[in-house]
């Protein structure tokens, strides 16, 4: 179980770090002249780094989509709460719990 956990984690970070170096990188000046198409391109899914100077200052992501927005009484039916929930502990719960 622990050697499968380990190749899920190292295969989700070799996939993120490979995401990663697939980001296109852009000059500020090429981002500001073409900034509407590179909103684009981020929206369909691609990363963008727009970089000053060489360096990498910022990153153009697509937004995630929204969520639904929740309804009340979802779980309605789905949770019991015992009628008896808020009284007091027994005594010998209540030295378990206080280290007695």
């Amino acid at each position: 179980m622990a050697l499968e956990l380990v190749n899920l984690t190292n295969l989700v970070l070799g996939a993120m770090l490979k995401h990663r170096a697939m980001a296109k990188t852009v000059n500020l000046y090429e981002a500001k002249t073409h900034l509407s198409a590179l909103v684009d391109r981020a929206a369909d899914g691609e990363e963008i780094v727009i970089a000053k100077a060489g360096k990498p200052r910022a990153r153009l992501v697509p937004i995630p989509s929204a969520r639904k927005l929740r309804q009340p009484g979802g779980g309605k039916g789905k949770v019991w709460i015992a009628e008896d929930f808020d009284a007091p502990l027994p005594p010998d719960l209540l030295a378990a719990f206080s280290g007695h």
